[in-house]
């Protein structure tokens, strides 16, 4: 969506529910309307002219359905599960502070549930998504309303299912507007964009997934990459299935780009323009210009591009960033066309230049440039120090068809840890199991520390499967209200070291350190000043990664990879935490449409 060229952004969240047709299939709009009218502003563009109307009440959305559709890629035609019948899926636009009232119902034969992915869920546990972690999934056929304040947050986000491999189609941007009369911190751009980097593949998910799990293997590369669902030219089938923006030169404009892929990482660039990052994770950052970005699913980059180049068409590129061994990624890049305004129609792109596919200086460079656009106030003072290993296992074979559901190295079964312990989810909603003190369904013993220290990076277990096992378990580490907390994030190099985007339900953290090799605190180097502030922190292939954040939001909040077959696997964990005093210290009761498992 673009923004109003008269300096004014969209005011509101839209919804009941106006779906707007896009130029080359960019993502339609959940439009919400408030009653009653207060002020209302239009925005224009070449494509569409939308009225937004503001006042105080709530934002309700309704007929948001989850809906199979029939889409033509790459040769083939499927099915795929989607929001309203749109791939990818309706941009929810808001404005700092808003209440959003969502109310979906699924009309797929599958499971569903809805992760606002990056909101902080203030008192609003319920809403936030994860199956089996904060609620029972939305069966076939039933309806759950979403209901949550945009508490002090503003920029770009995403939604998706949280559920099965369904967010590999299920997803959506989410772009907050700072409040009426507040700017941007930096000169208003001349548009805006959308850039959804995704994945896809020409098997059903669903199935997929099972198959996967009950092959003890790995998961094979996607079909394609895709640029807000377009393929590009580089993949069979697809030489007219490209997403474009057209640009007029001598302009800056802001692309709000989100990795919505399910499995990869990847590196975007534009050919021959530099990117300027002005806000990760939807938080403002110092600016940092560089010539490409590495996003790992999950994450949110908003850059500024400046149409300083001859007229003509370039190339906006996405390739993968796979820094495991021996593990097979899709290896062609998306394309997407950044064109100018008088450019020869047909005229061949210039080609965009990513880095190597495991080129990890790249990443540290930009990781390098982060750093919140003021300082912060980062607890200097720790109540609660945590050290969590995370990789992969594998685990010993106790199929008795080896072929079919061992094929790891050596006949093992591929998992994933955190502190060497594979998440198990329960068949029940774990916060309804806490909120109701229904015992049996989970412990409250996950470790502070890993169970056993080594090297970790060098001289970690790897005689498979023999000594490369995982417990399991469904455990959780309870905090107090308030509690001022730091994790340390350690990669394994337990099957292979990796870099591993980790994201934290319910807060947003302060990513105070990062280096390679094995975290020593008598050596690392902390940023205590200007840290960025993150919801997903792709902990260095080999390396460690120091978080900070005080626990002041009561509930249940999962902390995974967004690499869906490593969370599939149990690379996660869950923090409670417990009620502090009075109302707004303490969780509320569940909704009355709560789904039942």
């Amino acid at each position: 969506m673009k923004a109003d060229k008269h300096n004014t952004p969209p005011q509101t969240l839209s919804f009941l529910v106006h779906l707007l047709p896009y130029k080359n299939g960019e993502n339609g709009l959940i439009t919400l309307l408030k009653t009653p009218i207060s002020t209302t502003s239009t925005l224009h563009s070449q494509h569409f002219s939308l009225s937004l109307s503001l006042s105080i009440w709530p934002t309700y959305v309704d007929g948001v359905q989850v809906q199979t559709m029939r889409v033509t890629k790459l040769c083939n035609t499927k099915e795929i599960v989607t929001i309203n019948g749109m791939f990818p899926g309706p941009v929810v636009y808001a404005q700092e502070d808003d209440r959003v009232i969502v109310k979906v119902t699924n009309e797929t034969p599958y499971n569903t549930t809805i992760h606002w992915h990056g909101i902080r869920q203030r008192l609003s546990c319920w809403s936030d998504g994860p199956s089996y972690i904060t609620q029972c999934p939305i069966q076939a056929g039933q309806t759950f309303t979403y209901e949550f304040t945009i508490v002090k947050q503003k920029g770009t986000l995403l939604w998706h299912a949280h559920v099965s491999w369904l967010r590999g189609t299920v997803y959506g941007a989410i772009v907050v507007y700072p409040k009426t009369g507040v700017p941007y911190p930096f000169k208003y751009p001349y548009e805006e964009h959308i850039i959804l980097l995704g994945e896809y593949w020409v098997k059903d998910l669903v199935q997929l997934e099972r198959q996967v799990l009950a092959s003890g293997g790995g998961p094979p590369p996607a079909n394609a990459f895709t640029i807000n669902g377009h393929p590009g030219p580089n993949y069979n089938c697809s030489k007219n299935d490209v997403y474009k923006i057209d640009v007029v030169p001598g302009k800056t404009y802001l692309l709000r780009v989100i990795n919505a892929g399910l499995n990869m990482e990847n590196f975007f660039a534009i050919a021959h323009h530099k990117l300027t990052i002005v806000e990760v994770d939807a938080e403002y950052t110092k600016p940092f210009t560089t010539d490409r970005v590495m996003l790992g699913p999950g994450q949110t980059i908003n850059v500024l591009v400046t149409t300083d180049q001859p007229i003509g068409k370039y190339s906006m590129a996405m390739g993968a960033y796979m820094s495991a061994k021996g593990v097979k990624f899709q290896n062609i890049s998306a394309i997407a066309y950044f064109q100018y305004l008088g450019a020869v129609p047909n005229s061949i792109a210039l080609p965009a230049q990513l880095p190597s596919f495991n080129d990890n200086l790249a990443v540290k460079t930009v990781m390098d440039g982060l750093r919140s656009l003021n300082p912060v106030n980062v607890s200097k003072e720790i109540d609660t120090n945590l050290f969590y290993t995370i990789g992969l296992n594998v685990q010993k074979c106790r199929s008795k068809t080896p072929k079919n559901n061992c094929q790891a190295t050596n006949n093992g079964v591929l998992a994933a840890s955190m502190n060497n312990i594979s998440f198990i989810r329960p068949n029940i909603s774990l916060l309804e199991a806490y909120y109701k003190k229904i015992n049996g369904y989970y412990t409250e013993d996950f470790p502070d520390v890993p169970l056993k220290f080594y090297d970790f990076v060098n001289g970690a277990p790897n005689n498979i499967p023999n000594d490369t096992q995982a417990l399991n378990g469904t455990r959780t580490k309870v905090l107090e209200y308030g509690t001022r907390v730091q994790v340390i994030l350690q990669d394994t190099g337990t099957v292979s070291t990796e870099n591993h985007p980790i994201h934290l339900h319910g807060f947003s953290f302060y990513v105070v350190g990062y280096g390679t090799g094995n975290y020593d605190p008598q050596t690392a180097n902390f940023n205590l000043v200007d840290p960025p502030y993150m919801n997903t922190i792709g902990v260095p292939v080999g390396g460690w990664a120091a978080i900070r954040f005080v626990a002041d939001n009561p509930g249940v909040w999962f902390m995974h990879c967004h690499l869906e077959i490593h969370l599939s696997w149990g690379l996660s964990m869950v923090f409670i935490v417990k009620n502090g005093h009075g109302e707004l210290e303490t969780l509320p009761h569940p909704p009355a449409d709560l789904p039942r498992c």
